[in-house]
């Protein structure tokens, strides 16, 4: 009989360790620090990169989404940092500017994380706008003049933004 208990004894010892060493790594996991931009949000609850461009795919030319994400910055807008763009899936990237054209983001902000909140859309993006950007975004005037086509744009409209810091 006493066996018996010296080994239940030992059975929570061992559980209840396991259990504080899980809690101590979950502890121990290093919070992530925003710098806000726009609207205050959190980033609670934000999509991954993938579940927005599912999100994206979805969507008809008028539809919008009320919707959080998160991703990498590929570009920011190198005059003023009016607009960026920000990785999807498969290779593909959201267009994201900013509602009512209340704020800017650092033009130094590319390659960071970052968190959106806003409205999805899809938009066509005629040539003159695409050039434009291109323009904004330090394009060679090759690549500027090799833009000839309108292009179906994965576009969101930013009121807050959270980039990592």
């Amino acid at each position: 009989m006493k066996k018996v208990i010296v080994l239940a004894v030992l059975a929570v010892a061992v559980v209840s360790c396991n259990k504080k060493q899980e809690e101590a790594k979950i502890a121990e996991a290093p919070k992530v620090e925003y710098a806000v931009f726009g609207d205050s949000i959190s980033d609670a609850e934000a999509l991954t990169k993938e579940e927005m461009f599912a999100k994206f795919k979805d969507l008809k030319e008028g539809d919008t989404l009320n919707v959080k994400f998160k991703s990498e910055i590929k570009e920011v807008c190198q005059k003023k940092g009016c607009w960026m763009s920000m990785d999807l899936a498969e290779g593909k990237e959201t267009f994201v500017k900013f509602k009512d054209y209340a704020f800017f983001v650092p033009m130094n902000a590319g390659k960071q994380e970052a968190i959106v909140n806003g409205k999805a859309f899809v938009s066509v993006e005629s040539v003159e706008d695409q050039k434009h950007y291109a323009k904004d975004g330090g394009k060679s005037q090759a690549a500027i003049d090799s833009i000839t086509t309108p292009k179906v744009t994965y576009s969101f409209m930013a009121d807050g933004v959270l980039i990592s810091k």
